[in-house]
C-alpha cells in the first residue's frame, strides 16, 4: 500500500474550504494537536478561511492511559485563544480508537464552550473504540494488525508506512 500526502492533503484543504463554506463558518480557530496533527494543521492553515494564528493543543494530562505505569510524558505546549462561542477546526495526523480526540475535545471545553468542532484527519484507519468520526478526512484506510502510520516533519512532511513485529 502507498500512502499519497499530497493527495491526502489536497483533498483535506478542499473538504475544509467546502465545509466552512456549506456551514457558513468564518474566522474559526485551527487546533492541531501535538505534534503531527500541528505538522498537519499548518499545511492546512491556508485553506480556511480565518484570520486567527494556528492554536496548539497537548493532550499529555488528559490522556485516559496518563496513570498507567511506564507512562513516560513528553508535554508539549497548549496555546488555546478564547473558545467560547468560536468554531473550532481540530486536526490530527490519525483517527484510530477515537481515545486522542476524546482527550483533546476534553481538554477544549476546559478553555470554552465551542459553537462547533469539527474534527479534520489525515488518515482515518476505521478502528473505533470510541463513537467519534473525522468531518474532513484526506485518506480513509484499513490496515493489516501489524501496520502503523509513521509521520515525520514538520520539515518536509512526510509519511510512512512501517510494518511491526
Amino acid at each position: 500500500m502507498k500512502l499519497d500526502l499530497d493527495k491526502a492533503l489536497s483533498a483535506m484543504k478542499q473538504q475544509i474550504a467546502d465545509y466552512c463554506q456549506q456551514k457558513n463558518i468564518e474566522d474559526p480557530i485551527v487546533v492541531g494537536i501535538h505534534s503531527g496533527g500541528v505538522w498537519v494543521a499548518n499545511e492546512l492553515i491556508d485553506a480556511v478561511p480565518t484570520s486567527e494564528p494556528l492554536a496548539t493543543l497537548d493532550i499529555t494530562f488528559y490522556r485516559d492511559d496518563f496513570t498507567r505505569a511506564g507512562l513516560n510524558p513528553k508535554v508539549g505546549q497548549t496555546l488555546l485563544p478564547a473558545l467560547e462561542d468560536r468554531h473550532v477546526i481540530l486536526v490530527d495526523d490519525v483517527l484510530m480508537s477515537g481515545r486522542t480526540i476524546r482527550a483533546a475535545m476534553n481538554e477544549i471545553f476546559d478553555f470554552g464552550r465551542p459553537a462547533s468542532i469539527t474534527l479534520a484527519i489525515l488518515f482515518d484507519l476505521n478502528n473505533r473504540e470510541l463513537p467519534i468520526r473525522a468531518d474532513i478526512i484526506g485518506e480513509a484506510l484499513t490496515l493489516n494488525a501489524n501496520q502503523r502510520i509513521k509521520l515525520s516533519g514538520p520539515a518536509p512532511l512526510a509519511v510512512s508506512l512501517v510494518e511491526t513485529d
